[in-house]
């Protein structure tokens, strides 16, 4: 070959290789309607995801976790079924006045009377001379005998069945030989009439309530019920 033609051999090659580099570079280069090249491909894939509504959240302060159940506290005793009004007892629930000597017609309803500290009475009030006999209003175990500051020497009596409890108050003394556990009869003597507690002295009478107990062993719990609807119906 000439040294003429291998000249125009090379010019034509070097042509060729200028032409595709032009090429290349018009590719590579942005133009005026696309956007610019993220030559930094990584940082988008690797970029951090917006934390999800599932993911685990610092729990706040005085919150349980969602995950632990708050514990529910047990429910309170019920009362008793027979927590009801004083009606519900008469003519079922046989009382005799625990007054020796007095009748039914002298009785006053004082269960609802206002008395010291906002407090009502729950209770009837039968007045006698000191020393009147005060009987036993039914058949039943006595639960307590208790000196009170209010009630001053007071007797706390089941019913026969434990689901009531009779209380005796203002006291003079106890009858002969009475004793918590000793089972008495209805009208057995029990006590005397006096002033003691809060009565006012000379202020003799018997203070006299009636309560249903939903727990024999706290008898001194219940609900009060009117004691005069069912000794006026006494005998």
């Amino acid at each position: 070959m000439t040294g003429r033609a291998r000249d125009s051999k090379r010019i034509i090659v070097c042509s060729v290789v200028a032409a595709f580099s032009i090429l290349l570079l018009s590719c590579a280069s942005p133009s005026s309607n696309n956007q610019p090249l993220n030559l930094n491909r990584h940082d988008t894939a690797a970029a951090s995801p917006e934390p999800s509504t599932s993911a685990t959240q610092t729990p706040i302060a005085g919150q349980p976790p969602a995950s632990q159940a708050s514990e529910t506290p047990p429910p309170e005793n019920e009362p008793a079924a027979d927590t009801t009004l004083a009606g519900s007892y008469v003519g079922r629930l046989k009382l005799i006045i625990p007054v020796q000597g007095v009748r039914p017609d002298q009785l006053q309803d004082t269960f609802m009377e206002a008395r010291t500290e906002g407090r009502v009475h729950d209770a009837i009030d039968i007045p006698a001379p000191a020393g009147t006999p005060v009987l036993a209003a039914a058949d039943g175990e006595i639960a307590k005998l208790f000196q009170s500051e209010r009630g001053g020497t007071t007797i706390y009596q089941y019913s026969d069945n434990k689901k009531l409890v009779f209380y005796y108050a203002h006291l003079q003394r106890y009858g002969d030989g009475l004793a918590p556990g000793k089972f008495v009869r209805q009208g057995e003597v029990i006590a005397y009439v006096g002033d003691t507690g809060n009565a006012g002295t000379g202020n003799y009478h018997l203070h006299f309530s009636i309560s249903v107990i939903p727990n024999p062993t706290r008898y001194w719990e219940g609900t009060n019920i009117n004691p005069y609807p069912l000794l006026r119906n006494s005998q």
